[in-house]
């Protein structure tokens, strides 16, 4: 292990995308706060690590500005520095013309996928350039659809354009303090979520067609040599995603 500690922290580790790169990160000798609302999902990532002892469970509702707080004040407390912030939750919309998406439901959307990534990411950025070395990296998980929408994802679409913004001016307003900021934009990675994608989904041209899937075990590692630059070099964004899925051209 590096003379240095090195502490990250996954939110929505409990299960997918953020699990992937939780076990990535804890393999490869991480000290890792798993964040999550369910906490006997996180703990069972915790176990299969094989590193449990590395593993910090910190179960909270990140839309919620006293439990992120909490969270954040926990990893420095105990691990006494943030080397890494994945910002991972979040949550799409039923698949419904906008005009009939409830505001409600548009509204959480924002509330999780844009709201408490920015909340998160001022938590981190206050230990990271207060702790000594000083600096750090965020990485924000965008998706495709920080490019090009699905049909009916207007929700999901307009917060994941909203990350490019968010991470860009990580990057821009956190140079000065050796923070890093850079985004992940991943495609068709085989987790609970995406698993309805084999079967068939919506086509922009209307039709329902299945579409190929990868292993997320790709997207923890991808996440993982990320984390593992030094801090002058960086991985502005990142696209990784199943060679076959239909996003480069038209289809």
């Amino acid at each position: 292990m590096a003379a240095t500690k090195r502490v990250a922290l996954v939110t929505g580790a409990g299960s997918g995308i953020g699990k992937s790169a939780a076990l990535a990160l804890l393999k490869d000798g991480y000290y890792v706060g798993l964040v999550g609302r369910r906490k006997e999902l996180l703990e069972k990532t915790a176990g299969e690590s094989g590193a449990k002892e590395r593993a910090l469970v910190l179960a909270a509702d990140i839309t919620r500005d006293d439990e992120v707080a909490k969270v954040f004040s926990e990893i420095k407390e105990k691990c006494g520095r943030l080397d890494v912030l994945f910002n991972n939750a979040g949550i799409g919309a039923p698949a419904v013309p906008m005009e009939d998406l409830p505001i409600e439901k548009f509204r959480e959307v924002v509330n999780i996928n844009l709201v408490a990534m920015f909340m998160c990411t001022q938590h981190a950025i206050r230990i990271m350039k207060a702790q000594h070395p000083k600096g750090g990296r965020i990485i924000n998980n965008g998706s495709i659809s920080a490019h090009a929408p699905r049909p009916m994802s207007v929700a999901y679409t307009s917060t994941k354009h909203a990350v490019t913004g968010l991470t860009k001016c990580i990057s821009l307003d956190g140079r000065k303090d050796d923070i890093a900021g850079c985004q992940i934009d991943i495609g068709n990675a085989l987790t609970e979520l995406a698993a309805r994608m084999a079967k068939g989904v919506p086509q922009a041209d209307g039709s329902i067609k299945p579409e190929p899937l990868m292993d997320v075990k790709h997207v923890g590692d991808a996440v993982l040599q990320m984390a593992n630059l030094p801090l002058d070099v960086n991985v502005q964004f990142m696209t990784i995603m199943a060679t076959k899925m239909p996003f480069v051209g038209r289809g």
